[in-house]
């Protein structure tokens, strides 16, 4: 009699541990309105969205190592692979000072013919935010595109209007329309002139 409720309690267990990673998900919170930081060691920007999310230009290597001392644990880049392997550029091998720093780093490379703007892209992002231990760091080269995925993300996976998802966006470096492709349907987007 006793050996079944020990097996319920394990199986439950068991269940809370594999369903934890899905639980954290929901503690994501982005805010309303992004918190700028000191852009020293990135390219452009660097903000907050959430209390553990942040977004950036390219991280030089101090860039990198202020993020590791604030408890980014993983690294995501949407730099192309052209990009990354372009020395001039990037100075450095991220993937390698990332793994350096004791931090995971997930590449999903967008812009261009062969590594378009997809809702399957957004919901990768879902999957490596949604799973990290620590916070994250969401990057591209002036937070272009980051800024493009972490709008999509909010309508996609939190569940936000595009009008509010849209406000936060602007506060960061939205530009033009890729949003289109993340979501996978055109879009129309009314600018208000004062």
């Amino acid at each position: 009699m006793m050996q079944p409720k020990n097996n319920r309690f394990r199986w439950g267990l068991l269940f809370v541990a594999l369903l934890s990673p899905l639980l954290q998900a929901s503690e994501i919170e982005p805010f309303a309105v992004p918190k700028k930081l000191d852009t020293e060691g990135f390219h452009e920007i660097f903000a907050q969205l959430a209390p553990t999310v942040y977004i950036a230009g390219q991280p030089t290597l101090h860039g990198l190592s202020r993020v590791q001392a604030m408890g980014v644990t993983r690294v995501i880049n949407l730099r192309t692979h052209h990009e990354m392997d372009d020395r001039e550029i990037v100075p450095f091998d991220e993937s390698n000072a990332i793994s350096e720093l004791g931090m995971d780093y997930v590449h999903i490379p967008l812009g261009g013919p062969n590594t378009p703007y997809l809702p399957a892209a957004v919901d990768q992002f879902a999957v490596a935010l949604e799973s990290a231990d620590g916070a994250v760091l969401l990057h591209c080269i002036v937070a272009w595109r980051a800024t493009h995925m972490w709008t999509a993300y909010l309508v996609r996976h939190q569940d936000m209007s595009l009008a509010q998802a849209m406000a936060v966006a602007k506060q960061l470096n939205f530009g033009p329309l890729p949003l289109q492709g993340f979501l996978g349907q055109e879009l129309t987007v009314e600018i208000k002139h004062d």
